[in-house]
């Protein structure tokens, strides 16, 4: 049997865990099992334990996924000679809601209550988002108020914090919706 490149890796490693999200999205992370996730992904359970130990890794997959992309497209705001706003930025991250992807980081956070493992992954992953939305509001305020970019970094502090909590209360508002909700939206 050839062996798989890393690139090939990566790419099997991604179709599992956007399989995952999908799966917990729509069962929930204790309702789904690893059969399901192979249904989902179309690859043999052999395939998936290749690549994850375990269901856990496999929700911190899903949850650095997801946070991945939100990354690539604030690290794009960021760069851009007029980075938007507070208001525009929280606007262009609710409308980039994915309902499923909702609902997992919402049943991840509710399972870090009781999981340390989980409670280490969601620290991890929203403290590196806020860090991202602290970059971007920092680049907003240097290069479209040009404000002084050490007072940019300060003042951008709790701007992010802000935008932080807005976000989560949104990420919770579009996990709660039903189909229904979701189809009229």
């Amino acid at each position: 049997m050839p062996r798989l490149t890393d690139a090939r890796k990566e790419l099997r490693r991604a179709q599992i865990a956007d399989a995952a999200v999908r799966c917990f999205g729509r069962n929930g992370l204790a309702q789904t099992s690893i059969a399901d996730i192979t249904a989902e992904s179309g690859l043999s359970a052999g395939s998936i334990y290749a690549h994850y130990r375990n269901k856990a890794e496999l929700v911190r997959a899903a949850a650095r996924e997801v946070l991945a992309k939100r990354a690539d497209v604030l690290g794009g705001y960021a760069a851009a000679d007029a980075p938007p706003g507070p208001d525009d930025l929280l606007a262009l991250l609710v409308a980039a809601i994915d309902p499923a992807e909702a609902r997992v980081g919402v049943q991840t956070w509710g399972e870090a209550t009781t999981n340390p493992d989980i409670r280490d992954i969601v620290v991890d992953m929203t403290g590196r988002m806020r860090a991202m939305l602290h970059d971007c509001v920092t680049a907003w305020l240097v290069k479209v108020e040009h404000h002084d970019p050490d007072a940019a970094r300060e003042r951008a502090a709790p701007i992010a914090h802000r935008l932080m909590a807005l976000y989560q209360a949104e990420l919770l508002y579009v996990a709660m919706r039903t189909p229904d909700q979701e189809e009229e939206a």
